[in-house]
C-alpha cells in the first residue's frame, strides 16, 4: 500500500546509483527552471521512494537538500531491484520530454529486463521452444503496453544491450545527444586515437604504408605553344605514360583516403588508374582556378579535377565546411594550393604522403624530386 506524508524536516533519504543511472540529465536550463519552480512555490511533486530509496525525484530532492525545503515522501513496494528499476523506465516512458532515444533506451531496457526474468523464471520446465516462447510473449505485452510493433520493441532490445555495454555511450545520451550522432561522434575519437597512436604510426612507417595519400602524377602533357616568349613547348620535369600511373604501387594502410590530381584531358583515364591501384571510387573535387589556358575554339581551363578514392573503410574526422568546390589563388606550375591541403590536413588523421610533390608540405611526408 502506497503512503503519502509530509515530511516537517529535511530528511536524508538514499540514494541508489543504479536507479539513478536510469534517469535522463537535466539540461542547465531545465535545472534552473526547475531550482526557480521550487524556491517559488516549494516542492509540489511527492519524491518517491522504496525503502527511503529515491526512485523517482533525485534532483528535486537534492534541491530541497541545498536549500532546507520541506518534501513530501510517497513510499512505494517492490519485490527487488529489477522490479523498481522497471518501475522507473516505465514511469519515465510517460512523460512527455524524452527524446525518441531515451524512450527507445527504456523501451529496450524494460524489454531486457523482462525477458531475462521470463527466461530465469522457465529454466527447468523442459518444455520445447520455451524460450523463443518467452520472448515472443514478452516482445508482444510491452508492445500493447506502450502502443508501438513488437519489431520496434525487440529493435530497442538491442539498443539498449549495446548502449549498456558503453558508458561513453550512456553519458552521450544522458546528455541529450541524438544517438547516431553520438555514436558517429564516439567512431570517430577511437579512429583518430588509432590513428595518431604513435606505437601504430610506427608500425605503418616500417611496412611503408600511409593513411591518407595525395598524388600529382606527371602526366604526358605537353606545354602549349603560345605567341608571347618564352615560346616553352616541353615540359621541365619528367613524365609518365598513362600505363606506366596505372602501375604504379600505393603504398595505402588497410583503411585510405586518396586523393589523384588530374586535368580535363586525362579524367576519362584517371577512372581506370583507380580501378588498377585498387580503390575505389567515391567523389570528385573541383579547384576553381583565378584564370588559367584557352586552347583555340574552346573554354578557358579555370579548373582542376581531384578524384577522391578509397581503400578500406577510412572515416573523415571532421565533415564541416567540407566542400567539392574550392576556391583559391594559383601558385608556380603544377603546384597546387595551399587551401587544398589545409582541408586534408583538418579532414584526416594519421600518416600522410604527397606523391610527386613540388615542394614540401606541413603535415605530409612528400615523395618527389623537387619536395625539398
Amino acid at each position: 500500500m502506497n503512503e503519502e506524508s509530509l515530511m516537517d524536516d529535511v530528511y536524508e533519504l538514499k540514494v541508489n546509483p543504479r536507479f539513478e543511472a536510469l534517469l535522463p540529465g537535466l539540461t542547465a536550463e531545465e535545472l534552473s527552471a526547475l531550482t526557480e519552480s521550487i524556491l517559488k512555490d516549494g516542492c509540489r511533486d511527492a519524491i518517491t521512494t522504496w525503502d527511503m530509496t529515491i526512485v523517482d525525484g533525485h534532483n528535486r530532492y537534492r534541491i530541497c537538500q541545498k536549500h532546507g525545503i520541506t518534501f513530501k515522501v510517497r513510499e512505494v513496494s517492490f519485490a527487488d531491484e529489477d522490479e523498481a528499476m522497471d518501475w522507473i523506465d516505465k514511469n519515465q516512458m510517460a512523460r512527455r520530454n524524452l527524446t525518441p532515444d531515451e524512450f527507445q533506451l527504456a523501451l529496450g531496457r524494460r524489454y531486457n529486463r523482462t525477458k531475462k526474468a521470463a527466461h530465469d523464471g522457465g529454466k527447468g520446465e523442459g518444455r520445447s521452444g520455451g524460450q523463443n516462447d518467452h520472448h515472443l510473449k514478452t516482445a508482444e505485452a510491452i508492445a500493447s503496453e506502450h502502443g508501438v510493433s513488437e519489431k520496434t520493441v525487440r529493435r530497442a532490445g538491442k539498443f539498449a544491450a549495446e548502449v549498456e555495454a558503453k558508458p561513453e555511450l550512456q553519458k552521450l545520451i544522458k546528455d541529450h545527444k541524438p544517438v547516431n550522432k553520438a555514436k558517429r561522434e564516439l567512431k570517430k575519437a577511437n579512429v583518430i586515437a588509432q590513428l595518431e597512436d604513435v606505437k601504430a604510426q610506427e608500425a605503418k612507417a616500417v611496412e611503408g604504408v600511409y593513411d591518407t595519400i595525395v598524388i600529382d602524377p606527371p602526366w604526358p602533357i605537353q606545354k602549349i605553344e603560345r605567341d608571347c616568349r618564352p615560346n616553352q613547348v616541353v615540359l621541365d620535369y619528367p613524365t609518365m605514360t598513362v600505363d606506366d600511373i596505372g602501375k604504379l604501387r600505393i603504398p595505402c594502410a588497410p583503411d585510405c583516403h586518396v586523393w589523384l590530381w588530374t586535368t580535363p584531358r586525362f579524367l576519362p583515364d584517371s577512372f581506370g588508374i583507380l580501378d588498377s591501384w585498387g580503390l575505389k571510387y567515391v567523389c570528385c573535387f573541383v579547384w576553381h582556378k583565378p584564370g588559367g589556358y584557352q586552347p583555340i575554339g574552346l573554354p578557358q581551363y579555370n579548373c582542376e579535377y581531384v578524384l577522391y578514392a578509397r581503400a578500406g573503410s577510412p572515416v573523415f574526422t571532421d565533415t564541416k565546411a567540407f566542400n567539392l568546390c574550392f576556391d583559391a589563388p594559383r601558385g608556380k606550375h603544377s603546384e597546387k594550393p595551399e587551401a587544398f591541403y589545409d582541408t586534408i590536413r583538418r579532414v584526416t588523421a594519421g600518416r600522410r604522403l604527397d606523391m610527386f610533390g613540388r615542394r614540401a608540405i606541413v603535415g605530409f611526408d612528400s615523395w618527389g624530386k623537387e619536395a625539398v
